[in-house]
């Protein structure tokens, strides 16, 4: 399993139920964030494994910086993590919908 997967490649699966987790910090993530993405901040991953499922799930951030270290980290871990290349800026600049604070909340 590769460690990234391009946006092209994800917008082809996102309708399926993924599991996708949005690294960025909070208030970025409600500005605009993939929908279904649920917030797991880089700077709280550790202290929220728990919350993070064993099966494959997606990492996401701005621009994919931090999910490629969020989905490193998880790897070692040992979860099966495949950080989204480009990220949010990425899914935005293809059209694609963008959920916010209002339109859908979900946190860990």
């Amino acid at each position: 399993m590769d460690l990234e997967i391009p946006i092209h490649e994800f917008e082809a699966i996102h309708n399926e139920e993924v599991e996708l987790i949005d690294v960025r910090e909070e208030w970025e993530y409600v500005a605009g964030h993939v929908p279904g993405a649920v917030n797991v901040p880089l700077s709280t991953l550790a202290d929220n494994l728990d919350s993070i499922p064993k099966t494959r799930h997606y990492i996401i951030c701005a621009s994919g910086a931090r999910s490629l270290r969020a989905a490193e980290a998880l790897r070692n871990a040992g979860y099966e993590s495949v950080s989204v290349s480009g990220g949010t800026m990425a899914w935005i600049e293809r059209g694609n919908r963008v959920a916010t604070e209002d339109s859908d909340q979900q946190s860990a």
